[in-house]
């Protein structure tokens, strides 16, 4: 009869051994600036997530999922007690009278603007323009420099400018409509004058409207990046932290559509425009989720989505120009059948939902994941 095992052999057989090469050893030599900052093992999961590990590869560690990893690696890593400085917890964004200052800034611009479009005329009314652009751009450029709309984490791979696109599917809410309504009835004879009896009709509501959403958009910004990181500290899990931060993200969404509306319904009043709510709302949210993904760090697919419904606006407009050659009639069909369907606002709203409806499932994706919101200087 064999000898009853003794309690030390039970557990040895229970528990894996790893071998002389310890595989969670070696992981935390390879990622040691990342175990030593960590306030706590989810800082830690966050990091292994970015860099690409996941629940399946954990299990090469011996692990069920990165979480139960990270505990290990939190645990083993060395402390001396005292002797060693408390690590400071992740610093919650600040509210800061500068960034305030300049989220207001493109709307006030946007306004200074339109009153002196409204106030002049001739060349007068076209230096106005010009300087009102350039204003605005200027003015656009500061609000996204600094404060919540700025990038704090980097892109993960080079990206291209989304700058021109961006200016472009500005500049068609407030010509492009116009233009098309005089192109698909074999204009334009003139260049628009601003005038609102003008044969080629300008819509500044939106463009108003968009520039007074700077504020609300860096304000739902700030309380998502901070509402995100407290629940990163207060998870207890990866899957915790997502469930958490998928209902902050849609809930952000919805207040700043809601605030856009509202704006967009006052610009219009005020300047004696109808509203084109489905156009800009649609618009305003493409660029809002452009803006998410890419300040937490997520740049490639707002830039490959901002130059493709840049480009089929402009696709749009030259198909109906390119109609009027010879034996081209079909290439303005579909243009014409949803300007027939839905007015011209309906190309815009169709190109700037498809786009918008990409960006929000990929951001329902990407960004409730920890990695998103965990300490740049961790990762």
């Amino acid at each position: 009869m064999s000898p009853s095992p003794r309690v030390g052999d039970r557990r040895a057989a229970t528990v894996p051994r790893r071998g002389a090469v310890d595989p969670v050893k070696a992981l935390m030599h390879r990622h040691r600036a990342l175990c030593e900052r960590a306030v706590d093992p989810l800082e830690i999961a966050a990091g292994l997530e970015a860099y690409g590990l996941t629940d399946r590869t954990a299990g090469r560690f011996l692990h069920k999922d990165v979480f139960s990893l990270a505990e290990e690696m939190y645990a083993r890593v060395p402390r001396d007690g005292d002797a060693r400085p408390p690590v400071e917890a992740p610093v919650e964004p600040e509210i800061r009278a500068g960034w305030v200052v300049r989220t207001l800034l493109p709307g006030a611009l946007c306004a200074a603007t339109l009153a002196g479009l409204r106030l002049t005329d001739g060349r007068a009314r076209l230096l106005v323009a010009a300087v009102g652009v350039l204003a605005l751009g200027l003015g656009l450029r500061a609000a996204l420099a600094r404060g919540p709309l700025a990038p704090r984490r980097p892109s993960t791979g080079p990206t291209p400018s989304t700058g021109p696109w961006t200016l472009w599917l500005l500049g068609y809410a407030v010509v492009g409509d116009g233009l098309l309504q005089v192109a698909v009835t074999g204009g334009p004879d003139a260049l628009p004058t601003g005038a609102g009896d003008a044969a080629w009709p300008l819509a500044f509501a939106p463009l108003l409207a968009l520039a007074l959403a700077c504020a609300p958009a860096a304000w739902t910004t700030h309380l998502f990046t901070v509402a995100a990181r407290r629940r990163l500290g207060a998870s207890r899990g990866l899957e915790e932290f997502t469930g958490s931060v998928r209902p902050l993200l849609l809930g952000v969404f919805a207040l700043y559509l809601g605030a856009l509306a509202a704006l967009l319904a006052g610009g219009a009043a005020v300047l004696g425009e109808p509203v084109t709510f489905f156009q800009t709302l649609t618009l305003g949210a493409l660029l809002l989720l452009a803006r998410l993904l890419s300040l937490h760090g997520f740049a490639q697919v707002p830039s490959l989505v901002l130059t493709a419904a840049a480009s089929a606006e402009a696709l749009a407009l030259t198909t109906v120009f390119a109609a009027r050659l010879p034996g081209c009639d079909l290439l303005s069909v579909p243009v014409e059948t949803v300007v027939g369907l839905w007015g011209t606002g309906g190309v815009p709203t169709l190109i700037c939902a498809a786009a918008a409806l990409t960006l929000l499932v990929h951001a329902v994706r990407v960004l409730p994941r920890a990695s998103a919101h965990a300490r740049t200087e961790s990762l």
